[in-house]
């Protein structure tokens, strides 16, 4: 995740409706993809430790939110995704991707079905918005899409009790809804959507909220989790959090170069279901046999993987680079995500990773990187 002071910038970046409560709670803020978010409250550590073992809230409301309605809005978005559209009920979501024309991916998305054949919410990468908007305008089979982002706020509740602090706020009990699931409802007169997806490989929920009342729904789950030891959890920590379970993230992971096979992403590719943007591209570079694979490793050698490093053979062949790296708070110790020669891609296999023109032994390992 790529940072920077916001100084120069302040003026023109985008600021959710929880800006100015950021600032108030003492967070560090920085620029992220446009937007002026926050990175840290207290330390990284500390709010990745609670996530893992108490409950954290992230402001998620720089996402974007694309409503596609209407009698052809399954044919459209089954023409624009990799994923089944169709096996969706009303209230079920699913994870899915944007495929381009070359074979590469616009972004990665979440589906929501609101209601089927008619009504769906498809929640899309901040730094994609404008881009995903535009994307799926251009490839329109007849549906009614319209760019609904300003219209909502977004908080994630993650961690072991995110699920009894959700019992608590809301009128429902999220503790009994499925995983990948969305229900609608409201809070003080508030529109809500509680989706039970997330970014951290806790148990929790995503709630789409409108605007105006995001500030009011942030202090309540702070208050009503105070026993629970809620904490409010920045960029920095989020990035972690996800590096750990090896969630991709766009612009490292993929990107619109990306075949999605290539990054272990093929359980959401459905060929034989259904047509769609890019498929014959996507599905030839599979059978032709993949070139390369997504994997994690750690290093055996003092030493922290970062975007755009090098990988070696023992040979002193260039074999892969890192995509993702960072040290595990949870494992203390160094961890990466990379693509890799497919012939050096076995769990087990060593290599070594060149880190500022010094070479340190690492290992292709199991992921996620914790058990969950």
């Amino acid at each position: 995740m790529t940072v920077r002071e916001p100084p120069t910038t302040l003026g023109r970046m985008k600021k959710t409706p929880l800006a100015e409560t950021h600032e108030k709670m003492g967070a560090r803020m920085v620029d992220f993809a446009g937007w002026y978010m926050p990175v840290q409250y207290i330390g990284l550590r500390e709010e990745h430790a609670n996530v893992r073992t108490n409950v954290g809230l992230f402001d998620v409301s720089h996402m974007g939110e694309v409503r596609v309605k209407g009698p052809k809005a399954l044919e459209t978005l089954e023409w624009l995704t990799t994923n089944d559209v169709a096996k969706l009920n009303d209230g079920e979501a699913q994870y899915s991707l944007l495929p381009n024309e070359q074979g590469g991916l616009v972004d990665d998305i979440i589906v929501y079905c609101l209601k089927k054949n008619e009504d769906y919410l498809v929640c899309v990468n901040a730094s994609n918005k404008d881009k995903d908007f535009a994307w799926m305008v251009k490839h329109n089979k007849g549906a009614d899409i319209t760019d609904e982002s300003d219209l909502w706020g977004q908080i994630a509740i993650q961690g072991p009790k995110a699920l009894e602090l959700c019992d608590r706020v809301f009128g429902f009990k999220v503790s009994e809804m499925k995983s990948f699931t969305v229900k609608s409802g409201e809070f003080q007169n508030y529109k809500i959507m509680v989706a039970t997806t997330g970014y951290t490989g806790e148990k929790g929920c995503e709630v789409f909220v409108a605007a105006a009342g995001t500030v009011a729904l942030w202090n309540a789950l702070l208050e009503k989790g105070k026993d629970l030891g809620v904490m409010a959890i920045g960029l920095g920590a989020r990035d972690t959090l996800r590096t750990e379970m090896k969630y991709s993230l766009y612009g490292h992971e993929i990107d619109d170069t990306t075949n999605p096979y290539e990054a272990g992403l093929g359980w959401v590719i459905k060929p034989a279901k259904k047509d769609f943007i890019g498929k014959a591209l996507i599905v030839g570079k599979k059978e032709a046999g993949l070139k390369q694979n997504l994997v994690g490793f750690k290093t055996l050698e003092k030493g922290i993987p970062r975007q755009g490093y090098s990988l070696f053979s023992f040979d002193n062949k260039e074999i892969g680079k890192v995509t993702s790296g960072t040290h595990s708070p949870t494992l203390d110790e160094p961890i990466g995500i990379a693509y890799i020669d497919a012939a050096y891609a076995k769990e087990g296999t060593e290599f070594l990773l060149d880190i500022r023109g010094r070479k340190v032994k690492a290992v292709v390992c199991k992921t996620p990187f914790i058990a969950k």
